[in-house]
């Protein structure tokens, strides 16, 4: 009879140089990083006479203006205590509506014009403003032109006074 025995390796290396472990990599957002954008989110909001302190209201004013998927309450609240930061087409929507530069409100920096509310000459506009906007496009073609009319006369009107 053979005897058949199985031999088990247990170490199957063989000297070399030592292994490098490489730390995993950081995150995208670092806590820092979020904390930042909402100090800047806050300031932003402050200068264009909004509350930084109602995520409720960031949340109506912003899904008034963006044409995408409505945020959640939930959603603002974690732009405003730093726990998130919002996707790059939603933060460009968020500076134009408050006249900031969109990349000062994401990474900051020493724009003391942003920082001040002075958007650069980008144009703000109140919820009323988006509102009638919004209201103005779900005209037929006829009526949104004679919109447009009266509020050309209506202009020019004041420009006379």
């Amino acid at each position: 009879m053979l005897n058949n025995t199985v031999g088990i390796v247990t170490n199957f290396s063989t000297p070399s140089a030592p292994s490098v472990v490489n730390p995993p990599p950081a995150p995208m957002n670092s806590t820092n990083e979020r904390e930042n954008f909402s100090e800047r989110l806050q300031t932003a909001l402050k200068n264009a006479h909004y509350s930084p302190d109602s995520p409720t209201r960031l949340a109506r004013e912003f899904n008034v203006r963006f044409e995408g998927r409505p945020i959640t309450v939930h959603a603002a609240r974690k732009w405003l205590v730093g726990e998130a930061i919002p996707t790059q087409e939603k933060l460009r929507m968020i500076a134009q509506w408050l006249g900031v530069p969109a990349d000062w409100l994401r990474f900051g920096g020493d724009n003391d014009a942003a920082a001040n509310g002075d958007g650069a000459g980008v144009p703000r506009f109140e919820s009323a403003d988006v509102k009638l906007i919004s209201d103005l496009q779900r005209l037929d073609e006829h009526h949104r032109q004679l919109a447009r009319e009266f509020i050309r006369m209506l202009v020019r009107v004041n420009y006379q006074k």
